[in-house]
């Protein structure tokens, strides 16, 4: 399966004169034509040409570098790369706590900004939703690639989608794949792989703990 997205790739951005003294900026994900940007404490998803509030314009960006430009003054920040500037400590990493309902983990979360439940399934490679809760959010999933996708009822019918941005408690991600499959099920949203593997899990008797791996 494809992967649109990198997960975790920090950037500490340079910290001259005229970008410290008014902006606190990192680069904490980074995808083609896409990043994400944390200034002055705030997160934004930047597409390349559009600009932060704070006047922080993406000119380009792929899984490795970003170029940034603020007053009219661009420069290349490869992955990685750390280069002065007193930009205090990252952001503390975000931690949502679940207790097991009948062995089962629910959630409440959100896709797009729209509320969600969600069932934690470890076991599904991708979020995977129902027509109906697609249609509610308002995806344009008959233009994704149909694909087969195996149930628990043999192999259904499904298409592949992106989501611009997945949500649960404190912890949200960007560019998330999913499915949506042709049917009623699942009746509660899958949260499958292409969330969780980007975090943390730990699992003590009846609780389970997910934490941003970056």
């Amino acid at each position: 399966m494809k992967k649109a997205w990198i997960a975790g790739l920090i950037i500490l951005l340079n910290g001259s004169v005229v970008w410290s003294d008014t902006l606190n900026i990192m680069v904490v994900g980074l995808f083609s034509g896409q990043a994400v940007l944390i200034i002055n404490k705030q997160q934004h998803l930047l597409k390349v040409g559009k600009t932060t509030p704070e006047g922080v314009t993406l000119i380009s960006a792929n899984s490795q570098k970003a170029v940034l430009e603020v007053d009219g003054i661009q420069k290349e920040y490869l992955l990685g790369s750390q280069i002065g500037g007193n930009f205090g400590p990252p952001p503390v990493q975000a931690v949502v706590n679940l207790w097991s309902t009948n062995g089962m983990y629910l959630t409440p979360g959100s896709i797009n900004g729209f509320s969600v439940d969600f069932l934690v399934d470890t076991g599904a490679s991708t979020i995977a939703l129902n027509i109906a809760t697609a249609q509610r959010l308002g995806l344009d999933y008959l233009n994704g690639q149909k694909i087969g996708v195996k149930t628990a009822s043999g192999i259904s019918a499904a298409y592949a989608v992106k989501l611009d941005q997945v949500q649960v408690g404190d912890i949200k991600l960007y560019n998330i794949e999913a499915v949506v499959i042709d049917g009623d099920e699942p009746q509660i949203a899958l949260l499958g792989m292409t969330f969780l593997g980007q975090l943390d899990m730990q699992q003590v008797d009846q609780r389970m703990e997910l934490k941003k791996k970056f």
